[in-house]
């Protein structure tokens, strides 16, 4: 029952930090951890944050690829009292939750890579100002410049009450 709970415990953390943007990923990645110098999403900047992102989808599909084979291997059939079958399932639920938003995230990633082949990374979608590249650094998918994202989220927060 302790070793489960630890397992239950380290499977929570690993899809946590799967979760979150490249730059507080436990990856042994080689990628610089601040954006190069210089104008505005220059070539070294838009270089800087492909690769990023390509090492983030990496991690998530790696990670993706490792709830598969667990899922495969079927340790969660293996016998246990009812606490220890719920127990389990429940952690089952919770990876299958964290890769269905996983996936989520990867189409957003994608759409940050097409940006970026295009050029129009870095720059706000509703004002056409840039993101920042602090903003960037921290949450690399991001489509909306801050003003934008706050006025967005108060529009949701006054339409749900």
């Amino acid at each position: 029952m302790v070793l489960l709970l630890y397992n239950i415990t380290y499977l929570i953390e690993t899809l946590l930090l799967a979760s979150d943007p490249p730059s507080r990923m436990t990856s042994m990645r080689k990628t610089a951890t601040t954006p190069p110098r210089g104008p505005y999403l220059n070539v070294a900047q838009r270089e800087y944050f492909r690769r990023r992102l390509l090492d983030w989808r990496q991690d998530i599909l790696q990670a993706t690829q490792t709830t598969i084979e667990g899922l495969r291997h079927g340790s969660h059939f293996q016998g246990g009292d009812e606490g220890d079958r719920a127990l389990r399932e429940s952690a089952q639920t919770l990876e299958l939750r964290a890769r269905d938003r996983q996936r989520k995230l990867l189409r957003k990633i994608d759409q940050a890579l097409e940006r970026i082949r295009t050029g129009q990374y870095g720059y706000c979608e509703e004002t056409g100002e840039p993101i920042g590249l602090d903003r960037l650094d921290i949450r690399p998918v991001a489509t909306l410049c801050i003003a934008a994202q706050e006025a967005h989220e108060r529009r949701e927060k006054h339409i749900r009450g």
